[in-house]
């Protein structure tokens, strides 16, 4: 019983440390958000997407729906949709899939589509060409109000990471994201979660 309450205060200890210290890492496959207009054109009209799971980040979802986006070179099939709609169509795609595709593809922090290049998306019902909207997303770390205090950084802020993955890895150039509206994650994509030996449940931990 005794080794039973000393392996649960380690945990909690461990558990307690982990949230003061570090933040955990997620990865972020390709995947493309769908403005009301082209989710018409490429599913039919009136269609609505369809949630299969929750993200990490509040009112974001994984859908059923899923694309192909094609580019000078190739086309990449599969590629999954979520939710919600928004304004405009954004791509997400890794350096490696620009190779796949033939474009070079700048890297961006979401919402920053102006002068990036498009694409071809399709599906069995449409297709739509894109004259923007393809960008590899910056790596970035979305935090509460807290937790920066608690952090010491501050939107917009670049800092560098130690993502504590198999291959322990330094990530400069990371860049903060405030907002009430979030919760505490890393975010990556698969070219930088090989780099560091991802792995679910991987931490990391900001040292500027």
């Amino acid at each position: 019983m005794s080794n039973i309450s000393l392996d649960y205060i380690i945990d909690e200890v461990v558990k307690r440390i982990k949230s003061q210290m570090l933040i955990e890492v997620e990865a972020s496959g390709r995947h493309i958000h769908l403005s009301d207009e082209h989710l018409q054109i490429l599913f039919g009209s009136g269609y609505t997407l369809t949630k299969v799971k929750d993200l990490s980040q509040p009112g974001q979802y994984a859908c059923k729906e899923r694309v192909t986006i094609t580019g000078p070179k190739g086309a990449i099939k599969n590629v999954i949709v979520l939710g919600p709609t928004r304004k405009e169509t954004q791509v997400e795609v890794s350096l490696t899939d620009a190779l796949s595709l033939g474009i070079k593809i700048p890297v961006r922090e979401s919402g920053h589509i102006e002068n990036t290049p498009g694409l071809i998306v399709s599906t069995e019902r449409g297709a739509i060409t894109l004259n923007k909207g393809l960008i590899v997303a910056k790596r970035h770390i979305h935090i509460t109000p807290e937790d920066a205090e608690k952090f010491g950084v501050k939107d917009k802020e670049n800092v560098k990471v130690e993502v504590l993955g198999e291959r322990p890895l330094i990530f400069e150039d990371t860049v903060i994201r405030v907002s009430p509206n979030f919760r505490t994650y890393m975010h990556i994509d698969y070219d930088e979660a090989n780099a560091c030996g991802f792995a679910k449940g991987t931490m990391c931990r900001i040292i500027k």
